[in-house]
């Protein structure tokens, strides 16, 4: 492999320039190479919501509703081009594209996981603002207190929408998958917000009534909410 040592470096931004060309970092640390494959806004938010299997474009603008649909297309093609995604079509009767990770792109969850925990200790972090399904299962694998599991197991629904995911609580990790929830132990159904708010807000789930519904067993429920909890914060300089 072939280095070139230059004395002068032309500054990297890691932005793009007026003509709308990607600029890099021009930095061999594998941090800024991180950057340049997903330091662009909106792109690390685009894998997020792949972290649990493959979506219609018309999925992922509903869940980034902030994106707009150049940018959406935009960030795609860039992830695609760094090996990050591909685009596949469902077979019949859905013969609909959608978009997937690939292996090496799966392994980004880590980066999600100590980003959150991290993130969770900012000062400035609400946890009351909106969160999609997506994200909220990613921080339930994140934030669950397996000391607190023991041996307690249970297959758990979770549906928000047309959005479905099941959690298997007592496997390595927490597996959840975005499938159908019957069959399940407990199903939570309603908004990702109202889940949250019990879960790391610790509202009382008879508080949530119309925002969040419990099938099942409630004492399961409650033990269940009761996993978790957000890492402490930071201390606050002004």
């Amino acid at each position: 492999m072939k280095f070139q040592i230059e004395t002068d470096r032309a500054e990297g931004t890691g932005k793009r320039s007026k003509t709308g060309q990607r600029r890099q970092y021009d930095d061999a640390c594998g941090a800024a190479h991180g950057l340049d494959l997903v330091g662009d806004r909106w792109a690390l938010l685009v894998v997020r919501e792949l972290m649990l299997g493959p979506k219609r474009f018309t999925d992922l603008r509903h869940d980034l509703p902030g994106i707009s649909a150049n940018v959406l297309t935009q960030r795609l093609e860039e992830l695609e081009a760094s090996s990050i995604l591909f685009r596949r079509k469902l077979p019949p009767p859905a013969a609909a594209w959608v978009y997937e990770l690939t292996e090496w792109g799966y392994e980004a969850e880590p980066i999600f996981q100590v980003l959150g925990r991290w993130a969770a200790r900012s000062p400035l972090h609400d946890p009351t603002r909106p969160i999609g399904g997506t994200s909220l299962m990613l921080s339930f694998r994140t934030m669950i207190d397996h000391a607190r599991v023991g041996d307690l197991r249970a297959r758990l629904g979770f549906r928000f929408g047309e959005e479905e995911y099941v959690g298997e609580l007592g496997e390595p990790g927490f597996p959840i998958r975005r499938e159908p929830v019957r069959g399940a132990d407990l199903i939570f159904s309603g908004r990702p917000s109202a889940l949250a708010a019990a879960v790391y807000g610790k509202v009382a789930l008879d508080e949530l009534a119309g925002a969040l519904t419990v099938e099942g067993d409630r004492g399961l429920a409650e033990r269940f909410i009761d996993l978790f909890a957000l890492p402490p914060k930071a201390p606050k300089l002004r």
